[in-house]
């Protein structure tokens, strides 16, 4: 199968808010994306505060986007440039199916 879409996902932390916001208008226009807060819950305790330690859960911020598979490349690429390091996890799964009901 062919998908000519593909739907990202990134967790990020939260002080990474706004330059993941920044970098998204600039390059994911087209579908545009939304965000929430959520919980991430990890086995490994590398870098939790004591608080997130003991309740088992960690603030991150969730970005999805639909996108298109020939900017698809770009988007990783800008986005390992740009974040390098920063402890961001991402999806990318084939979109089978979308619309406005």
């Amino acid at each position: 199968m062919n998908y000519t879409e593909y739907l990202v996902t990134l967790n990020i932390p939260p002080s990474l808010e706004e330059m993941i916001v920044d970098s998204l208008l600039l390059l994911e226009a087209e579908h545009g994306f939304s965000s929430f807060e959520v919980n991430a819950h990890h086995h490994e305790n590398k870098g939790l505060s004591l608080a997130e330690q003991v309740t088992g859960r960690q603030k991150r911020m969730r970005f999805q986007m639909y996108v298109e598979v020939t900017k698809l490349p770009t988007l990783l690429a800008q986005l390992r440039e740009e974040f390098s390091g920063s402890g961001i996890q991402y999806w990318v799964l084939p979109v089978i199916e979308s619309g406005v009901l």
